[in-house]
């Protein structure tokens, strides 16, 4: 029989608040001020993505991070020698491996590992050895879950882009198509005995589905909640996110 256990957790990504900041070049706003917001509000993880061309978070963003958290920290990642060798230094408590290009706005789609399996496999083992928990950032596509687990990772993060931009189009049909391969990939990625998380776009609107799946054990949400903030302040939209998800589980 499949059991759960344990409420959903909500990491919190603050690399938007680094976007603002660099913005205009100077210190404010702070992502380390926003990561204890976040924490005082309920999170239960940050999540900072530093990228190769550092276009908001920064190394010394990461640097402080790991020195105020309380909570665990969630390194997003490409899988480049330069950002192993930064996690292997920092030994943060997760690391996410997600696809990155340089012209892209976001993150664009999962990762393919199931085209890169051999080099992941040997280029997630030393991030394990060091005792971070290696999480894959992938679509809702059975080959690449299949593939995810035949490299080591522990945990899977399902993206939730496209579910949240087909509901933003009015495309009802499809959008609740998309929720059904979220919600048997979350099936399928459990019972394989990896753990499952989801993010990616969710909003207010669309939380709920993807939060009342019973396999999933982490929601990763950042620019909804940083731009919600500009209307109701962080802690408040935090909470209320805290809120919504509970309520789904329920």
């Amino acid at each position: 029989m499949t059991t759960f256990a344990g409420r959903l957790r909500l990491g919190v990504n603050i690399d938007h608040v680094a976007t603002v900041r660099n913005a205009r070049g100077g210190a404010y706003p702070c992502p380390l001020r926003a990561a204890q917001v976040a924490q005082e509000a309920g999170a239960d993880g940050i999540t900072a993505h530093l990228r190769e061309d550092r276009r908001h978070i920064s190394d010394a963003d990461i640097d402080g991070l790991m020195q105020v958290l309380t909570v665990p920290l969630n390194f997003e990642m490409a899988a480049t020698p330069e950002m192993q060798a930064i996690a292997l230094r920092h030994k943060p408590h997760a690391v996410c491996i997600v696809p990155e290009k340089r012209e892209e706005r976001t993150t664009e789609g999962g990762l393919d590992v199931a085209r890169d399996e051999n080099r992941l496999a040997h280029f997630i083992a030393p991030l394990r050895e060091a005792g971070s928990r290696v999480s894959i950032f992938i679509a809702a596509d059975r080959p690449q879950v299949e593939a995810a687990h035949r490299i080591g990772a522990q945990v899977i993060e399902l993206h939730t882009g496209a579910y949240c931009d087909l509901h933003a189009e009015g495309r009802l049909e499809e959008r609740d198509d998309e929720l059904a391969r979220l919600r048997d990939m979350a099936r399928f990625a459990h019972d394989l005995g990896l753990e499952v998380h989801a993010g990616h776009g969710l909003t207010y609107e669309t939380v709920q589905p993807v939060a009342a799946f019973p396999e999933v054990m982490e929601l990763n949400i950042g620019h909804f909640l940083i731009g919600e903030a500009i209307f109701r302040g962080l802690g408040p939209a935090i909470a209320e996110m805290r809120r919504m998800m509970d309520e789904a589980r329920t």
